[in-house]
This record gives structure tokens, C-alpha cells and sequence, in this order.
């Protein structure tokens, strides 16, 4: 089944030509069906990538997916054009009166701040806390998932000696969880991080650890029947973006290690491996599944 969302957004083009189905919004209203509704807040500078890579997975399932986009009010985009915001986004005020299945918080290169001094934190924590009776289950990534530990559990985050960057094997450590059926006892997932969270100072927390690493720590936790989905890696990345980033940062005079198991034979003149599509796309269509589709009401007014 499709995902559905406008006809003019620039992700279109591209999931298309990948041979992804696209549904126009005319022809998704025609079906006697209810599309689950997603709204995606979108934290990151390259907001028209981001939107590409969550669309992709979002629509690999056989679920119809509406999506709303939202920005926040209390921060300038300055990678993304004020035009583009304006046709495709909403603001927190115009969406938060509606009723939500799913959300997706996306990650944000704020990480080396602490939560307080992020010029957006007062707004984002209206959200997350708006979240707890307007959305049936919420996915955090990255940045924007030890944004939500902090402020849902106070759990906080602590600076690594550097920069985790790379693609990292991670064993599944709850067989018998909804979240991972399907996924092998090993798989690979890229991080791209300057801090993390403590294993001990989450299952305090009394959150189940789904998925963690030796070199990564934590990767996957949720609260108890998957309301609030933590996501420490980045599934969603692209081919290439480690390998974007990592030109950014020496473009910058940053003391950068080459992205660890990534490149063939450590080599940027290579191109990159893809070794965890298959784990992401498993990762969002488990979400969307079970703990969206298969527990979100019919009547949205009733999701709480």
C-alpha cells in the first residue's frame, strides 16, 4: 500500500523514481478506508532529505499512511527555504488540536548543547508533553530520543571522548518483542554522535532495552506498550550521508576518524556499504504495525 502526501513535495519525485509507491491525495480519499495518520516534526537542517529518507521507509509497508509535516515556531531554518516551509510545513499551534496515530521526532546536530540552552527546548517540551494524549505512539530518533528520555524519564545524556560515527553491529535483546520480529540475532545500524545515555540510567527508568551494542551502547528502548519508541542510531540514513557528513566535518578543520565499518577497506575513495536497509525498513514497518495500526482506534478522537 502507499504512503500519501502532496503532489508538489520534492520527496515525491524521488520516491517515485525509485519505484515507490506514491498515492495522490485525490485518489487516497476515494478509498473506504482510514489512512493512519503520521505527523513527522522534523528537527533536521536538510529538512527536504530528511523527508525523503523517512517517506521511503514509511511507505514499505501495507498500511495507507497519511503525513502532516510540522516545524517549530521558536527556530529559523537556515538550510531549508522559507517557501518550502510555508507550502509543506505547520506549525505547532495549526496541528495541535488534531489527533495523531503515529509521530516521528527526528534527530537535530544540537547535541553538544545542554537541553535548556537549545533555543527550541521550551516548545519542544510542550510537544513531547502534548504527545502523551494526542499521538498513539511516538518514534524518537537519535538527538530527538535522548530529548524525550530527558524529559519524559530524566534520563540524561553525557559527552563521548569523540565522535561515534560509522555503521555498528547490534544483537537483538528482546527475542520476543513486536518492535523487532524478523530481525536476525545481529544487524548493523548507523550512529552519528558526540553524546549517549547510560544502559543503567534506562532501565532505571523502568524502559525495556530492545536492542544495544558493544561499541554503540544503547540503540533501541521503549516504554511499556511501545508509546514512546527510542531510537539512539540514525536507520533512515541514505548511502552516502556518513559519508557527507564526514566531508562536512574535515571541510570544517574537525579532528574526524574515518566512519568506522563503512567504507570498503576503511577507504573514502570507495564507495560506502550498505549493510542495514533491511533493518531499518523492518524497524518502521514493525512500528507502524504494531504499535500504530494494530492499537490505534478507529475513531482518531478517542486515540489518547
Amino acid at each position: 500500500m502507499p504512503i500519501t502526501i502532496s503532489n508538489e513535495l520534492p520527496a515525491r519525485k524521488v520516491l517515485e523514481s525509485e519505484n515507490i509507491f506514491v498515492m495522490s491525495q485525490r485518489r487516497a480519499a476515494s478509498q473506504d478506508i482510514r489512512p493512519l495518520k503520521i505527523l513527522i516534526l522534523n528537527l533536521m537542517p536538510k529538512k527536504i532529505t530528511t523527508e525523503t529518507q523517512l517517506l521511503r521507509l514509511l511507505s514499505n509497508t501495507p498500511l495507507q499512511v497519511e503525513i502532516d509535516l510540522v516545524r517549530l515556531s521558536s527556530h529559523q531554518s537556515k538550510n531549508t527555504s522559507e517557501e518550502h516551509l510555508l507550502q509543506f510545513y505547520n506549525t505547532f499551534s495549526e496541528v495541535k488540536n488534531n489527533k495523531y496515530d503515529g509521530m516521528i521526532v527526528t534527530g537535530a546536530p544540537v547535541e553538544q548543547l545542554p537541553f535548556e540552552e537549545v533555543d527550541y527546548w521550551d516548545e519542544l517540551c510542550s510537544i513531547f508533553e502534548w504527545t502523551k494524549t494526542n499521538v498513539t505512539s511516538t518514534f524518537h530518533i537519535c538527538w530527538g530520543a535522548q530529548a524525550a528520555l530527558y524529559y519524559h524519564y530524566g534520563v540524561n545524556k553525557f559527552p563521548l571522548e569523540e565522535k561515534l560515527s560509522g555503521v555498528y553491529k547490534h544483537r537483538v535483546t528482546r527475542k520476543n518483542s513486536k518492535l523487532l520480529r524478523g530481525y536476525d540475532d545481529v544487524f548493523y545500524a548507523p550512529h552519528s554522535r558526540y553524546t549517549t545515555v547510560k544502559r543503567e540510567d534506562v532501565l532505571r527508568a523502568k524502559l525495556a532495552i530492545y536492542s544495544e551494542s558493544d561499541k554503540a551502547g544503547v540503540y533501541i528502548a521503549a516504554s511499556k506498550g511501545g508509546k514512546q519508541i527510542f531510537v539512539t542510531g540514525h536507520s533512515e540514513y541514505d548511502t552516502t550521508t556518513l559519508h557527507e557528513e564526514y566531508i562536512r566535518d574535515l571541510g570544517r578543520g574537525l579532528n574526524i576518524k574515518i566512519p568506522e565499518n563503512y567504507y570498503p577497506d576503511d577507504n573514502p575513495q570507495k564507495k560506502p556499504i550498505v549493510s542495514w536497509r533491511s533493518h531499518a525498513s523492518l524497524l518502521f514497518s514493525n512500528w507502524l504495525n504494531y504499535y500504530v495500526y494494530q492499537v490505534t482506534p478507529f475513531n482518531p478522537d478517542k486515540i489518547k
